[in-house]
């Protein structure tokens, strides 16, 4: 347990009253501007139920900074200091902030049941109210203090007030851990507002209420007067035109596919295509292709990187059966990759329309996606836009992408009834009251509203800037209803003059997004416009290599421009004519463009034709959420914040 004092030394009588080991803080460093104490503080009490109370017990050991609360530990290391002490720190940048010495701690279950948690930062009211100390009206605004938690973009603390300082929660199967990495430090602009002001805080672990129940039981017992299940022995299948398996995660609409028997864990597939990018050079292999490494990327630019709170949630070890076949039957386990984030197979797709048909099975989505299967060393599965049939091409094709993950068998279902306008929203990813957040601090996929009128909804693609949110219109524009077209340019180089270029940061930004909006965006951003061949890494549209050990030397700066190849949010997410081809700013030779089209698949194209527009855009860092929950049926209404 961690407390902080920026006072005077803890005495030997007050580490026994609060049962816990505490190095001596060091001297006040002479500057006169902020000293602040920030330290850890384990959970005082947990509850599991109305029956039950699980009490804090601390070692006195060695292991001091171990603090066990019910069937978790907060273990906080030895190489973080027993004191995390900001004592004579001086206002800092976010560049500066992040190069100090992060406080880091693991959370693990040792119990035999799973258990839920929530972590916050919260005041020491015993600190700021203790007599001696006198500071309780001399308190540091929140405001002037950042932090940043693991990889998510730093933040005010102030802008998380609104959920009581909530900075992390999760689920922790038996025998599961997490660790997470904190750094704090005193923003720069304060001026001498920060001088003889205090801050006590502590980090407190709460154990939380076990709500709802396993997706696994729930997706099976309530598949609907559209749905059914079918066991193989091994997985249990749902099938059907239309069941009720829709599951809101992360920014997304999944589909339910199949739960395993044994594990209990819920294989997951987008409903819509995220991307379209190139299998691989020409293996079918799925390990080591382009295809896997685009879904397991961990990168800023990454599937896997996006998804929020991915280890709390998904099995990051799956087994997918990537067995070569011509067949629709259940594939030998001859070839078995081990991934957090795969494709369905071949079987899968065929399986889920028992009792149907290809073209009314609930997951034919009117689009072109690839499986995870080889028909041949030439060609992979993939699911064309005719009926949904199955059909294969050369993995050098770009095709969209419909990601799979397995859902752990500890995950639960809150809310929701698993129909496309109420889906099933898990525990751990249904917030509430966001008020005052940062949209820099939420994640990939989620709706705003942004624009004018027919033109108002926009979905978050990333934080590739860091700290700021990289937008995208939810669907090409449209005029009284229908897309409109503009050619590329006269060349493949976009730019904030070529043709698409001009319309963007011109009429776009003066029709198309009033002032109010306006004022929100980034005055500049650097789009990058790595060329990318057929059978090449998507990785080129932005890096030099595929190491990525560098970016692109080709870009340009505009306020507003496109979307790369095979970048997220770049697919299509409607069909059936409710969609249409629109530019990319990925050049796919010196002479063509890739677009992506209607049908979810990603062509090339020549500069002057016309295609449709889907503007991106880098919001300012200080945006913040008015109201919503960021799914389609309540996008974030936004504001710039102060």
């Amino acid at each position: 347990m961690k407390r902080f004092n920026n006072r005077k030394k803890i005495t030997k009588e007050k580490i026994e009253e609060y049962n816990f080991k505490e190095v001596a803080l060091t001297k006040m460093a002479k500057r006169q501007l902020l000293l602040t104490l920030f330290s850890i503080l384990g959970v005082t009490i947990i509850s599991l139920g109305s029956a039950y109370a699980v009490f804090t017990s601390v070692s006195k050991s060695a292991d001091y900074n171990v603090i066990k609360v019910g069937t978790l530990n907060i273990d906080f290391g030895e190489d973080s200091s027993n004191n995390i002490n900001l004592s004579g720190q001086y206002p800092m940048s976010d560049e500066e902030g992040l190069k100090l010495k992060p406080y880091v701690f693991t959370i693990k279950n040792t119990g035999s049941l799973a258990a839920d948690y929530e972590v916050f930062i919260q005041d020491d009211l015993d600190m700021i109210n203790n007599e001696e100390e006198n500071c309780a009206n001399i308190q540091l605004n929140k405001d002037y203090i950042r932090y940043k938690l693991d990889t998510a973009a730093p933040a005010n603390l102030s802008s998380i007030a609104d959920s009581n300082y909530k900075i992390a929660t999760g689920s922790l199967e038996a025998g599961g851990s997490v660790t997470y990495t904190l750094y704090v430090w005193i923003r720069e602009g304060v001026g001498n507002d920060v001088l003889n002001k205090h801050y006590h805080g502590k980090i407190v672990v709460n154990g939380v209420n076990t709500q709802g129940d396993p997706v696994s039981e729930v997706v099976l017992a309530n598949v609907g007067d559209n749905g059914d299940t079918y066991d193989d022995g091994t997985d249990t299948f749902i099938t059907g035109t239309d069941p009720n398996n829709y599951i809101w995660y992360s920014g997304k609409l999944w589909r339910a596919v199949s739960v395993n028997n044994e594990a209990k864990t819920t294989k997951l597939v987008t409903q819509w295509n995220i991307s379209a990018i190139n299998y691989s050079s020409g293996s079918t292999d799925f390990a080591g292709s382009y295809m896997e490494e685009w879904l397991n990327d961990t990168s800023i630019d990454g599937f896997l990187g996006n998804l929020r709170d991915y280890e709390n949630f998904i099995v990051t070890d799956a087994k997918w059966n990537a067995t070569l076949t011509t067949s629709s039957s259940k594939p030998a386990e001859t070839t078995i990759v081990t991934d957090a984030v795969g494709l369905l197979n071949y079987y899968e797709y065929v399986t889920s329309y028992r009792g149907a048909s290809s073209s009314t099975g609930y997951l034919n989505n009117g689009l072109y996606w690839w499986t995870l299967t080889p028909y041949s060393t030439s060609y992979v599965w993939l699911v064309s836009n005719i009926a949904g049939r199955a059909n294969y091409d050369s993995p050098s094709s770009a095709y969209g992408v419909r990601p799979s993950v397995n859902l752990k068998s500890s995950v639960r279902i809150v809310s929701g009834d698993g129909t496309i306008d109420n889906p099933y929203r898990l525990n751990g990813d249904n917030d509430t009251n966001l008020s005052g957040t940062l949209l820099s601090s939420r994640y990939s996929g989620e709706y705003i509203r942004f624009g004018n009128e027919e033109n108002n909804l926009y979905r978050i693609v990333s934080h590739e800037n860091g700290s700021g949110t990289k937008i995208v219109s939810a669907e090409p524009l449209k005029s009284s209803g229908t897309f409109i077209t503009s050619a590329f340019g006269s060349n493949t180089t976009f730019s904030s003059t070529n043709t698409i270029g001009a319309f963007l940061n011109g009429d776009y930004l003066t029709n198309y997004v009033d002032s109010t909006y306006s004022d929100m965006i980034e005055d500049s951003t650097t789009w990058y416009l790595g060329t990318v061949g057929s059978g090449t890494s998507y990785k080129l549209a932005k890096y030099a290599d595929t190491n990525m050990s560098s970016t692109n030397s080709s870009t340009t700066d505009a306020k507003a421009g496109l979307l790369r190849f095979g970048e997220l949010m770049s697919g299509q997410f409607d069909r059936y004519g409710n969609n249409t081809y629109y530019w990319t700013l990925t050049p796919y030779s010196s002479s063509l463009v890739w677009n992506v089209s209607g049908s979810g698949s990603a062509y090339d194209d020549g500069p002057s034709n016309a295609d449709g527009v889907r503007p991106s855009l880098n919001l300012k860092s200080n945006v913040q959420i008015l109201n919503g929950d960021g799914t389609l049926n309540s996008p974030f209404e936004i504001q710039l914040g102060s």
